[in-house]
């Protein structure tokens, strides 16, 4: 069973392309990361608001990098970091045409 780990934060920007563009290495980073299966980045300028939708194969892999990641935005002065595990129901998701198994 694959696992979401939905995180949002605030954040003063960039946003768009400028976030395409700033956070390009960290994406290319997060595909190496152990039990990670895709994300989904989400961002809205008009709140400040970013954080993205993260599927993990397993709930472990999903708990060692949302307590990693939330360290590394600590970092960069994000404190208020709003993370969630959720356990995916998969024939539900088939129903919607969710892309996970």
């Amino acid at each position: 069973m694959a696992y979401v780990l939905q995180v949002d934060f605030t954040m003063d920007g960039p946003f768009g392309d400028e976030m395409a563009n700033a956070f390009a290495d960290l994406a290319e980073s997060i595909n190496k990361e152990e039990g990670f299966l895709w994300k989904i980045w989400t961002e809205s300028p008009e709140t400040n608001e970013a954080g993205g939708i993260y599927i993990f194969e397993t709930k472990e892999t999903a708990g060692k990098y949302m307590e990693m990641h939330t360290k590394r935005l600590a970092g960069f002065g994000i404190t208020n970091v709003n993370a969630k595990i959720f356990a995916i129901n998969s024939k539900l998701t088939a129903i919607t045409n969710g892309p996970v198994k």
